[in-house]
């Protein structure tokens, strides 16, 4: 007997797929349509080009710096956050969600203000013969900032919720900080430490706004490969841009697969331990 609740499921899940389907799967088919749009050779050879390559590697370097700054952080966060009482606490969660409210194009005119040529620091810098913005570094302080919230907004209310009786015990046991880090709070800690970090190297690889204001978009030198897109799109290469586009389509496909995969390869762990995801 079909009831109306059933009807109301059936057309739930119906209409979430036909949104899924408008704002996220037609969209990645059509990046892939249109970058393999000449045949697979063209979208090779677009990879072959000096300007493509040095916008990979840029991206890839300003990430490998971006996230182990912003794990360390992230960690060091949820630590104080969960485990201490202390004037300002919320202050520090506020500060910590700042980027999330924050438009990245906004971000990236601070940074500016602060270390270009008439910013806060721009002569002191300049007197050193020290490039920050229009240079690689503006580029990893602008990323830092963008990314910064996402593993600590993972870890905060998974360690909350955890507590800390385990790390007290461990203590008492004689083991030191170092070693109670490792052997109980690392572990704890661990699969919502690889989601945050999956998320920030996703976000850090594909951050535009921030990143194009401070890069001056300087090919082979400051053109990461959100910057290297764009401006293909504006010189009409629709091959090229979208091909390089398809690369980072890839990485948000496989960055869901992986978490998806560790979710189910240790689905057991997780529903025992009581993961945040």
């Amino acid at each position: 007997m079909i009831t109306r609740a059933s009807i109301v499921r059936v057309l739930m899940i119906l209409v979430t797929l036909a949104v899924l389907t408008v704002f996220l799967l037609l969209p990645l088919a059509v990046v892939f349509s249109e970058a393999l749009d000449q045949g697979l050779r063209a979208f090779i050879q677009v990879f072959h080009q000096a300007e493509a390559r040095s916008a990979i590697w840029l991206t890839l370097l300003v990430a490998a710096i971006a996230v182990p700054v912003n794990m360390v952080f992230g960690v060091a966060a949820a630590w104080l956050m969960a485990r201490f009482e202390f004037r300002g606490k919320a202050l520090l969660g506020a500060f910590i969600d700042l980027p999330f409210s924050v438009s990245p194009v906004i971000s990236g005119m601070a940074f500016v203000l602060l270390f270009g040529a008439q910013g806060w620091f721009g002569p002191w810098l300049i007197e050193r013969n020290l490039a920050v913005i229009f240079a690689v570094p503006g580029l990893v302080l602008v990323t830092v900032f963008i990314t910064l919230p996402f593993i600590a907004r993972e870890l905060i209310p998974l360690m909350q919720a955890q507590g800390s009786e385990e790390e007290e015990a461990a203590r008492v046991l004689g083991a030191g900080s170092w070693q109670m880090f490792f052997r109980v709070t690392l572990p704890n800690i661990r699969w919502a430490l690889l989601y945050g970090v999956l998320l920030c190297n996703a976000r850090a690889m594909g951050e535009f706004g921030a990143v194009s204001v401070v890069s001056g978009h300087i090919r082979n030198l400051t053109t990461t490969v959100p910057l290297e897109v764009e401006m293909r799109y504006n010189e009409y290469d629709y091959v090229g841009a979208f091909a390089i586009a398809s690369l980072l389509a890839l990485l948000a496909v496989l960055t869901l697969a992986f978490k998806a995969l560790m979710e189910w390869r240790y689905r057991h762990e997780l529903a025992s331990g009581g993961i945040h995801r």
